[in-house]
């Protein structure tokens, strides 16, 4: 029998969904009428205690010419890189945290294309290199936070989302914009398994999306995305909580009506369509109160979680007048 030491920077199992939780979240969605298919379908192969990689072992592409933002800085110290490459909520390459990292190493994200229309004076399929310029790329190091009551301090890489929408002049009756992740069964094994409807879908009020904090992001750490982090393309909203952060989009939408998020479909009394990180409003399941950094040793205290994410001075001012506990 294999025996395997617990490491002190090891997740801790209030980081991880428990069992019993997430069986109940199954036979919730089966009740729901979203039926899970078999687990051998390409995941049953994957070790959950595994380690997907030894420290130092996991590397990047680097991106030339990135200038460091002089707003965007935190004086914390970034969480281990190994860290945020191979504990990962991707859901298109498996259920576990551990299974991205392991699944989508081969993943292709060159060419790669992006479907923009709706309400907007330049609809078109734009290319990667359409999008992003190597020469504009900006290093911001922003808190991340899931739901899950546990977060991250990473330098991402990328250019302003406002920026990019503005290229594609959207019209007065873009209220809102929708993204979605690619839907691809074949490069992305995750979703043979019915967990949630197929493809994942987010969306943000248009003064969100343009918020000079919000960021379509293409590397981290100096380095081009993983695909487990959601590469080529991925947005990072600091003062939300994670899954509101898309990856791997593909379309693009300018729509009048709110868009109807995906954890809102399956999760509607748990998941909303703003996610703010909101310590006073606790999850059905668990409380938001606290949270743990990645990579804390099993000793250390959780730290109180900061009203959005401690950019409250910053975005406070898009939810006035808003019951955030009603919109949550």
């Amino acid at each position: 029998m294999l025996i395997k030491n617990k490491k002190a920077t090891d997740p801790l199992g209030s980081e991880i969904t428990p069992e019993s939780t997430f069986l109940n979240r199954r036979k919730f969605l089966l009740g729901a009428g979203i039926g899970a298919a078999s687990v051998g379908l390409g995941l049953a192969g994957c070790d959950e205690q595994e380690a997907v990689a030894a420290k130092g072992e996991i590397t990047g592409t680097p991106l030339p010419n990135v200038v460091k933002s002089q707003k965007y800085q935190l004086m914390e110290q970034p969480t281990d890189f190994d860290k945020v490459a191979t504990y990962n909520n991707f859901y298109e390459f498996g259920t576990d945290k551990s299974y991205p990292a392991k699944l989508a190493k081969d993943f292709v994200t060159k060419p790669w294309t992006v479907e923009v229309d709706g309400h907007c004076a330049k609809p078109g399929t734009y290319g990667y290199d359409d999008l992003v310029s190597p020469h504009q790329l900006e290093e911001r190091v922003y808190r991340f936070r899931c739901v899950e009551a546990w977060s991250m301090i990473v330098p991402w890489v990328g250019v302003s989302l406002g920026e990019m929408i503005k290229k594609f002049e959207p019209t007065s009756n873009a209220k809102y914009v929708k993204f979605e992740t690619l839907h691809d069964e074949t490069r992305m094994p995750g979703q043979t398994m019915n967990t949630v409807p197929w493809p994942y879908v987010e969306g943000l009020r248009m003064d969100e999306a343009l918020h000079p904090l919000a960021f379509m992001t293409v590397g981290y750490y100096g380095v081009e995305l993983l695909p487990q982090n959601g590469a080529p393309l991925r947005m990072i909203l600091p003062w939300k909580y994670g899954f509101k952060s898309i990856k791997s989009i593909v379309r693009i939408s300018f729509v009048e009506k709110e868009p109807v998020n995906t954890w809102q479909v399956v999760l509607p009394n748990e998941y909303g369509f703003y996610a703010n990180v909101n310590p006073e409003v606790d999850h059905p399941r668990w409380s938001q109160a606290k949270e743990r950094r990645l990579g804390d040793g099993v000793f250390t205290r959780k730290r109180p979680t900061l009203m959005f994410n401690g950019y409250a001075d910053e975005v406070a001012s898009l939810y006035t007048g808003m019951d955030l506990s009603k919109f949550y």
